[in-house]
């Protein structure tokens, strides 16, 4: 393991939407810095995602000095949209957890992105991640918040399984899909220099100088099988992930991880096994 090492960073400004990949990013108690504070949601309160629409990954999202979001889609003319005063909060629905959130104060945003999705949505932004959304209270210690990410503040993956999956792939019924691209796991941190699968054994580990626990495996969902370029869906990876990596119930790729400290981390930082 001395060879691991951050393969790469990504960042993700707008949950479900295409994001960042930057060479540094500062890791803070819920997640990476900018990462999933801004969440689409329905006329309803319920949040937008690839699950229930694929279209959202044709939109994209960078960040903005003071946390603010540039908004992008084909055809589409570019929106700037900062941070929201907190006048008022809306409710959010994020699977099981109820979150209040502040709507962008522009009409212009929630038109923009009811107009590319073809329905009505608005764009809200999450203020203080400190307080509003505590961790599952069954994999969570005192005092831990994500922001809207799934449900843990940073996602690993490692290159090696990635390509071990794309060998499973390539044996498989829908071999003509693969070999598919790490961005279909939308993951935050991506390791190289390890075998393939090692990460299911780690318990606690270090980025460079910050440290993070492995919270639990990541149960995949059918966002894993949109193309993130076309909106498109296949098989797999689900097909293949559900003949060989399903591990509790769930079908299995990557690790949730928590941080223990705050730092920056850096693409090419030494990643130490710690437990």
């Amino acid at each position: 393991m001395g060879n691991a090492h951050l393969h790469s960073i990504h960042v993700h400004p707008v949950k479900a939407v295409r994001g960042l990949a930057p060479r540094e990013a500062v890791v803070e108690p819920w997640g990476l810095a900018g990462d999933r504070r801004w969440v689409l949601i329905d006329d309803g309160g319920k949040v937008v995602t690839q699950r229930r629409q694929p279209r959202v990954a044709l939109l994209a999202a960078e960040l903005q000095p003071g946390g603010g979001v540039r908004l992008s889609a084909p055809g589409r003319p570019t929106l700037a949209v900062p941070v929201p005063r907190p006048v008022v909060t809306v409710p959010v629905e994020i699977f099981r957890d109820k979150v209040e959130a502040i709507p962008a104060e522009d009409e212009a945003a929630h038109a923009w992105v009811s107009s590319c999705l073809g329905f009505e949505a608005r764009l809200v932004y999450m203020d203080d991640p400190a307080t509003r959304r505590p961790l599952a209270p069954e994999y969570a210690r005192p005092g831990e918040t994500v922001s809207f990410a799934d449900g843990f503040p940073l996602l690993l993956t490692t290159t090696a399984s990635l390509d071990a999956l794309n060998s499973l792939i390539a044996r498989g019924e829908h071999a003509g899909e693969g070999p598919l691209p790490m961005s279909r796991f939308r993951p935050n941190v991506v390791v190289a220099g390890t075998s393939a699968w090692a990460e299911d054994d780690w318990s606690r580990i270090a980025v460079g100088e910050v440290p993070f626990r492995v919270a639990k495996p990541c149960g995949r969902c059918v966002v894993t099988t949109t193309d993130q370029g076309t909106g498109e869906r296949g098989h797999e990876p689900l097909f293949s992930l559900g003949r060989h990596r399903r591990l509790g119930g769930k079908l299995v790729f990557g690790q949730n991880l928590v941080p223990l400290s705050r730092g920056t981390i850096r693409v090419g930082d030494p990643v130490r096994i710690l437990e």
